[in-house]
């Protein structure tokens, strides 16, 4: 059955990139005083200056090299740490952390508050450092919102989006615009072309796919300039897909199955497809709430949301261990002692998803949670953190202009309070974020001249 006909296409204009720009420091911002990580695998900057004009990095690097401009607003960054901003590889806008996806789309009326949700997770998205993400199964519904984002009328992260995605299996439960249903290689053929047409960045692949469709859909996104992104769990499908030329494996080695064999995780690290685990929305949140359900009360979220969704994501989560979505929990634990480190070990190109917000995994931490298993799994802290930032932005097609702070790239960058090279849980308290070149503030960062020039979440 098709389905892409019921997807509600909204007319949207190609984003500004001056859009912004009211919003930016009228003259020339440094950061001062700060431990510079640029992205790279490369020893940190100590006593570094970042200065950025408009959206773009006009200059980096140690003190003693950099130039502070006459007219330049000084921020004082000391004992603080300067880094790109975040690229999350696959995130959900469209949930907020629910505890039962039939159940949250019924709330929302399937798609009659949609408009509602979205912004709130793209605010929680930015203010968790997350300045860029790749959006993989979001009606196109999803464009208005990036339009918002890009006139500045609410603040987010600049977005990837794939749209619905194509597979054979139709989810019930799920509205119908999420999903493209097809049942054969010339379908997912046709089925592409229109995706792309209607606005989406990327092919997003979900379960069921033959061999035949997954080579139908990688020629016909290719031929259009487009990657696709897979959504894989079985060895088989993984076969499938990296014999059809898709360009990012999505789920692989977060432990939903046991772990797999040496040659085909060989195949993948020689081949340099990257892998997107998102292994901690599971294996690392839920043992996390278990620990303390305290953080599934975070006020952050009750101060985000209206008052009725509010009170429904935290009824959501009565009896949170009998959700199914946490059904097979206890032997994804087990095989991610092995399942999670096997692509690291074996040296693949790692990218940074978070798979946010599935239950319990709020975009206000998901980042975090995710780069904290990436650690615990056998990463270093920079290995990470180079994976978040400069990793992945290859992977979206955009190093020329992101995923590293250095002159002619864009203004996007974080101040995080600590040394996350020393403790990656730093990363959960970020105090100043910086996308193109418009700058926001937490409350514990709200004095001196970032409250003249910056603006709060």
């Amino acid at each position: 059955m098709n389905r892409l006909a019921l997807i509600v296409i909204v007319g949207v204009a190609a984003p500004s990139a001056w859009s912004q720009e009211a919003l930016r420091p009228s003259g020339p911002v440094a950061f001062v005083g700060g431990m510079l990580l640029d992205g790279y695998e490369a020893a940190p900057i100590h006593h570094a200056v970042v200065v950025i004009d408009g959206n773009r990095i006009v200059a980096a690097g140690p003190r003693y090299a950099v130039a502070v401009p006459q007219d330049a607003t000084v921020i004082d960054i000391g004992g603080k740490t300067l880094m790109p901003g975040l690229i999350d590889a696959h995130v959900h806008v469209d949930l907020i952390g629910h505890g039962d996806y039939d159940r949250y789309y019924r709330f929302l009326g399937g798609m009659e508050r949609l408009d509602e949700v979205m912004p709130i997770a793209a605010k929680q998205l930015l203010r968790a450092g997350v300045t860029s993400a790749v959006d993989l199964g979001t009606p196109f519904d999803i464009l208005e919102l990036r339009n918002r984002i890009e006139r500045g009328d609410i603040p987010g992260p600049r977005l990837t989006v794939s749209g619905p995605w194509i597979t054979r299996v139709y989810l019930d439960g799920v509205p119908d615009s999420y999903q493209v249903m097809i049942s054969s290689p010339r379908e997912a053929t046709a089925r592409t072309r229109e995706l792309v047409e209607a606005g989406a960045d990327v092919i997003k692949t979900w379960v069921g796919l033959t061999a035949e469709d997954y080579r139908a859909v990688v020629d016909e996104a290719h031929r259009l300039g487009v990657k696709v992104h897979a959504h894989l769990y079985h060895p088989d499908a993984i076969k499938a897909a990296i014999d059809a030329g898709v360009d990012v494996l999505q789920h692989v080695g977060s432990a939903g199955n046991p772990p797999y064999d040496a040659g085909l995780v060989a195949r993948i690290a020689h081949a340099g497809i990257p892998v997107v685990q998102t292994m901690s929305h599971r294996i690392w949140v839920y043992p996390a709430t278990v620990a303390f359900p305290g953080r599934l009360y975070d006020p952050v979220l009750r101060k985000d949301m209206p008052a009725d969704i509010y009170a429904e994501l935290i009824d959501s989560f009565s009896d949170f261990h009998r959700l199914s979505y946490f059904h097979e929990t206890g032997s994804q634990v087990r095989n991610s002692k092995v399942a999670a480190r096997q692509f690291i070990d074996a040296g693949a190109v790692i990218g940074v998803g978070t798979d946010s917000a599935s239950p319990l995994n709020f975009h206000t931490e998901a980042m975090w949670y995710e780069m904290k298993a990436l650690v615990e799994s056998g990463m270093t802290p920079i290995q990470v953190i180079s994976a978040a930032t400069r990793t992945n932005a290859g992977i979206i097609g955009r190093f020329a202009e992101l995923g590293s702070i250095e002159p002619g790239k864009l203004a996007d960058m974080i101040v995080v309070d600590g040394n996350p090279l020393a403790d990656i849980d730093a990363l959960s308290d970020i105090e100043i974020v910086v996308r193109d070149g418009v700058i926001r503030y937490a409350e514990s960062a709200a004095f001196g001249p970032v409250t003249d020039i910056g603006h709060t979440f």
